[in-house]
């Protein structure tokens, strides 16, 4: 963790959202759903896509979720997916949105991804020494320039960090 994959999936999800009928962004599943269980995501994915539904159980959210949104374009953001049970419950096979939704998964777990048969994928990258000076420098100081009496802590920061400078 710590690369940076909520931050970009935010940030995708901010310039394109305009262009959906439908909007779920869920956060942090993996805690979520240990927390509180599928059941409560799925109520979340219903409440703000189409409304508050009764659940009584992941199967039947499952079906009311296909039903209610096969006819919708949706934007489904789901981060830190960590398990197949997740997918299956919130987000199980592209015929449950409309034409034209699109399905986000943030997750540490690539084969996850493969098990799912998700077909698209985008490894966030860690940065280069100059790039996550250059991102730790603007977190810190909100500016490019910088007292040159810090650049060795920053330096000594981001190589601590491997690439992830706010971690």
């Amino acid at each position: 963790g710590g690369v940076g994959k909520t931050t970009l999936v935010v940030a995708v999800y901010n310039s394109i959202a305009d262009h959906f009928e439908a909007l779920c962004f869920l956060e942090n599943v993996r805690e979520a759903s240990s927390k509180h269980g599928l059941l409560h995501l799925q109520s979340t994915l219903l409440s703000e896509t189409v409304g508050e539904i009764k659940l009584t159980s992941v199967k039947k959210g499952i079906s009311i979720i296909q039903h209610r949104l096969q006819q919708k374009k949706v934007l489904l953001i789901l981060d830190d997916v960590d398990k197949e049970e997740q997918l299956q419950a919130l987000a199980g096979r592209p015929h449950w949105f409309g034409l034209g939704s699109r399905v986000i998964i943030t997750t540490r777990d690539k084969q996850l991804l493969k098990s799912h048969g998700v077909e698209r994928t985008y490894e966030v990258k860690e940065l280069n020494e100059e790039n996550a000076l250059e991102l730790l420098t603007w977190k810190a100081f909100k500016f490019e320039n910088f007292d040159p009496s810090y650049k060795d802590v920053l330096n000594l920061a981001v190589t601590y960090a491997s690439g992830l400078p706010l971690a």
